[in-house]
């Protein structure tokens, strides 16, 4: 498997969609009005992008690996204040699932992208390799 940019990887496209999704669910009157939370839940949404974005220009699957692993962190933190949301009655129950759903799925992207990659480091991997622009000039 082959990135050449981070907009490539299918676990920042999922997290784009949740982000935009969360966006939208927060601007309902009710939540507005709960700062604190709005505005949790907007930067956890945000943070995994940017996680998934950030770690990918690094030079290493390391360094790229611990903004993957921050980034499964805010997914599950979106998680833990959807919850919140729906116990506050700021979402409907069917938003509730599909946002969950939503991060779950990104969650488990994000889940087997750390599993491939720390199965290259210690050479169990066989078969296809991730290649980002920096792995390519180290090959």
């Amino acid at each position: 498997m082959t990135f050449r940019r981070f907009e490539d990887i299918r676990a920042a496209q999922t997290a784009r969609s949740l982000r935009s999704e969360i966006y939208a669910a927060s601007d309902g009157r009710a939540f507005k009005r709960d700062f604190g939370l709005r505005d949790q839940i907007r930067r956890a949404a945000v943070s995994v992008m940017s996680n998934i974005a950030e770690g990918f220009g690094h030079r290493s699957d390391k360094e790229f690996l611990k903004f993957l692993f921050a980034a499964k962190g805010s997914v599950l933190e979106v998680m833990s204040h959807l919850y919140a949301a729906q116990d506050q009655g700021y979402i409907t129950g069917d938003q509730f699932k599909r946002l969950h759903s939503r991060a779950e799925i990104c969650s488990k992207q994000l889940a087997g992208l750390i599993t491939f990659l720390l199965g290259r480091k210690d050479g169990n991997q066989k078969g296809e390799t991730l290649q980002t622009p920096q792995t390519q000039k180290t090959q």
